[in-house]
């Protein structure tokens, strides 16, 4: 089977990305330290932006994506699964356009009034998910509905919603931070923007791809290489909650089952957790210095039959020599590569450094 990879004449391009913790700058380095191994078939388990599993398909790589957040799941669908679907510009109209005889909800306009947006950027999101959600394939749908997410992301301050602090864009006062003029921008031009970029990633690599919404210790399968990048737990005990940085986006994925998940008593109007027992996305046992090193180790054995590359922190819990130790319990070789000093969009950690531990 000949692989199909991409060319210099047209050669896709991963879209920017605010997303916190994204690999995307980290990606070519990456697949440097895993080129020698000669892999074919890997999974990217806690996939998020799909930096990494985008460029392991540059390289004809057969390629599972998964994440247990449903946006990011769309992110992965039209990133990764999708081979050659593409918005035209009939689309792109389909979804910023009022659509004769359609009545639109108005959930964000009636729950999310004054938290991140304006009252006609709420009207927006209601009227662009909608109609998003009505277009007829899933891979334009998963295309549209990155862009719309992408749009959320550059007109919120810290491109995050962690708090309720829409004032932050509105205020006239000296700035020392942000940027006024992308907040300024309407959400049509930047969809249409972002819409662009996610047509510009798009090309079919010769494999059958696939994106899924699981715990990454319940994904079926047998892959050569699985790429692990978990929520990072600091030294200090803190974990990085995705569940709670991008609830807006998750709600706005999970659309019909928004109002149920809300939780009023929220300021910034945050989703429930689920009920006892379930799972957390963003709050598991990744996500806990008490439970991590027990996550760590379960999710080594599962996949203690293929190579194992473990995207980390240097001031991280658990430590490098412990992840090391945790993945020789499991694997005869262990190599801790280090990338050097790279620090993170927010963060204040002065001395933080990226590592890719590599397990065969």
């Amino acid at each position: 089977m000949t692989l199909v990879r991409a060319t210099t004449a047209a050669a896709p391009r991963f879209p920017t990305t605010r997303y916190q913790g994204s690999k995307a700058k980290l990606a070519d380095w990456i697949w440097r330290q895993l080129a020698p191994l000669g892999f074919d078939s890997c999974l990217d388990a806690f996939g998020g932006t799909g930096a990494v599993a985008w460029r392991l398909r540059r390289e004809g790589k057969q390629v599972t994506y998964n994440d247990v957040l449903r946006f990011n799941h769309q992110f992965g669908r039209a990133l990764i699964e999708n081979r050659g679907v593409r918005l035209d510009d009939e689309d792109v109209s389909f979804v910023l356009e009022a659509r004769r005889g359609v009545r639109y909800p108005r959930f964000v306009q009636d729950h999310f009034a004054g938290i991140y947006y304006t009252d006609e950027e709420n009207a927006f999101i209601d009227r662009a998910v909608t109609n998003v959600r009505a277009l007829g394939d899933r891979y334009k749908r998963a295309l549209a509905f990155f862009a719309l997410c992408q749009a959320c992301l550059v007109k919120r301050p810290y491109n995050l919603f962690h708090r309720k602090n829409l004032y932050l864009r509105l205020a006239d006062v000296p700035r020392t931070f942000g940027n006024k003029v992308s907040w300024d921008r309407p959400f049509e031009a930047w969809f249409r923007h972002f819409a662009a970029e996610a047509n510009a990633a798009v090309f079919d690599n010769g494999r059958r791809n696939r994106a899924l919404n699981l715990d990454a210790r319940a994904v079926p399968g047998r892959y050569d290489l699985v790429y692990v990048d978990t929520p990072y737990v600091s030294g200090r005990g803190q974990a990085t909650d995705y569940f709670g940085l991008y609830h807006f986006l998750e709600g706005l994925a999970d659309y019909d089952r928004w109002e149920e998940r809300l939780d009023r008593a929220s300021r910034h109007r945050r989703l429930l957790p689920p009920r006892v027992g379930a799972t957390v996305p963003g709050r598991s046992a990744f996500a806990h210095a008490r439970g991590v090193h027990q996550a760590f180790d379960e999710l080594f054995a599962r996949w203690r039959d293929a190579v194992l590359a473990v995207s980390y922190r240097r001031d991280g819990i658990p430590s490098a020599p412990e992840l090391a130790a945790l993945l020789r319990r499991h694997k005869r070789r262990v190599r801790v590569l280090h990338y050097g000093r790279y620090r993170y969009a927010l963060s204040k950690a002065r001395d933080s450094g990226e590592l890719l531990l590599v397990a065969s």
